[in-house]
């Protein structure tokens, strides 16, 4: 606080003055529920993507090719879509059950992890590097020289992370509080 002395018709009198800084823009409670709302839509795109290839619910994965059912959530995709540069490389990954598995999880880890508003930043660096492979697999992209929805993605998984977007519409402050990210931040 700011205290400023003025003579008043001969005598003095001590003003006040509050000074207070404008919140940044990120911080307004408007701004806040657009990135927790950015948040829950990307944590349901990881998610769905996950439910859909598990479970063959129609969407994109026919019944009959659903990861329960011994479908592969990899093999389709990477045996048939990839081009450019690196489809050698996604082509010798389909089907193969390791990589399967780390699809999987990462998608569902993600999705949960962004829906709930919990453990942001590494759900925003995970989500980031698979967006940035699936990104690869089909270089150049079909509507643009470079840029596509998935890169687009990645950035706003990052930006979630760095505006906390987990805390509204979220459990990001009571999980920011528990004992186990005080001792490792990394989890925040």
């Amino acid at each position: 606080m700011a205290v400023s002395e003025h003579k008043i018709s001969g005598r003095r009198a001590l003003v006040s003055l509050r000074v207070v800084a404008a919140k940044p823009l990120t911080e307004s409670p408007a701004a806040r529920y657009v990135w927790a709302i950015a948040r829950l839509a990307l944590g349901w795109v990881f998610v769905w993507a996950f439910l859909d290839k598990a479970f063959g619910l129609g969407h994109e994965t026919p019944a009959a090719k659903a990861w329960v059912d011994g479908g592969s959530p990899t093999e389709g995709f990477l045996k048939n879509a990839p081009k450019g540069p690196f489809a050698g490389f996604y082509n010798d990954l389909a089907g193969q059950a390791w990589a399967d598995w780390l699809f999987m999880i990462g998608l569902a880890g993600i999705g949960v992890a962004l829906v709930l508003g919990i453990g942001m930043r590494i759900a925003a660096a995970a989500g980031a590097l698979l967006l940035v492979m699936m990104w690869t697999a089909v270089l150049p992209p079909e509507n643009n020289p470079f840029m596509d929805d998935h890169l687009v993605y990645a950035i706003l998984a990052i930006g979630l992370a760095l505006v906390s977007a987990g805390d509204a519409l979220g459990l990001g402050r009571w999980w920011a509080g528990t004992s186990l990210v005080r001792r490792f931040p990394v989890l925040k």
